[in-house]
């Protein structure tokens, strides 16, 4: 069950109408950046949630806050999109120019809601499903939570930097603060899991005993031509997990030239690709 509030988590405020930066705003709720994101991530990853009740609960309880954080942004959009022109004839009286292509507005606040937000980017791309990660491996789940979190909390900021009203910068800087938590918060998890030590490789579960004991703590190097190898912390010493010891290794063909089949005569591919005698009796029948 979700219950809703009439009032916002948090104060949202227009002292200047910008409709430009409305759509700027549009990426924070339809982007892959954004809230919707981030809401429909964590609540597919908790309504899928096996194992301890507790992961299941925080993941529910956060998806559903976003869902405030959408509200406050669409609010937002909506009101820097108060007093926009509803038709090109206002913009050209003011400017030949169409107002710069309308002061850089999306016409589809208009034509497709009525001045209103949209659950697209900021191009007026819809919001794609397949940016959500909800892989039933808590430990890849935080991890992908905790990139959600860091790229939107870069896209707060830049946002932040694009506009010099002070309503807006109050409402930012509630949101970047949230990422900050929320960083914060799937770290933690990790932590509780084990740590690097304890949580990797992920899946925890597969042993290691069946992986490839040469190459799984190997840093490959595909440099050529002299050119030095891309040498650090990943190359040498104890691995992050604290199971193996990072090596170099100069990358080497494993296997041989890939040798494939002819193709089959019911996928019509070309005379020239099919098997040798073939080829040329097809090539004798064509010309007769």
């Amino acid at each position: 069950m979700f219950y809703h509030d009439n009032k916002l988590q948090y104060r949202v405020r227009v002292e200047k109408p910008n409709p430009a930066f409305a759509r700027m705003l549009q990426q924070a709720i339809g982007g892959i950046e954004g809230e919707i994101r981030v809401c429909m991530q964590y609540l597919f990853q908790g309504w899928n949630s096996r194992g301890p009740a507790k992961y299941r609960d925080m993941l529910l309880e956060t998806g559903t806050e976003e869902i405030a954080h959408i509200e406050m942004l669409a609010t937002a959009v909506a009101l820097n999109l108060e007093g926009a022109p509803l038709s090109l004839k206002e913009e050209m009286a003011k400017d030949k120019a169409i107002g710069a292509v309308m002061g850089g507005m999306n016409p589809q606040h208009i034509l497709s809601a009525g001045l209103g937000a949209m659950a697209v980017d900021s191009n007026g791309n819809p919001f794609n499903g397949s940016w959500i990660v909800s892989s039933g491996n808590i430990a890849a789940d935080m991890y992908a939570n905790v990139m959600a979190e860091s790229t939107g909390r870069v896209l707060a900021t830049r946002l932040w930097e694009a506009t010099d009203d002070p309503g807006m910068k109050d409402m930012l800087s509630f949101l970047i603060a949230r990422d900050t938590m929320h960083q914060n918060q799937w770290l933690a998890v990790l932590e509780e899991l084990g740590g690097l030590g304890g949580v990797h490789p992920i899946p925890n579960s597969f042993p290691q005993a069946e992986e490839n004991q040469q190459f799984n703590y190997a840093f490959v190097s595909t440099a050529i031509n002299g050119a030095p190898p891309a040498e650090g912390r990943w190359s040498q010493g104890t691995s992050m997990d604290g199971k193996g010891e990072f090596k170099l290794v100069p990358a080497e063909p494993q296997g041989g030239e890939p040798q494939l089949s002819p193709p089959d005569p019911r996928g019509h591919a070309q005379v020239e690709q099919m098997d040798g005698k073939a080829g040329i009796i097809n090539k004798i029948k064509g010309a007769f």
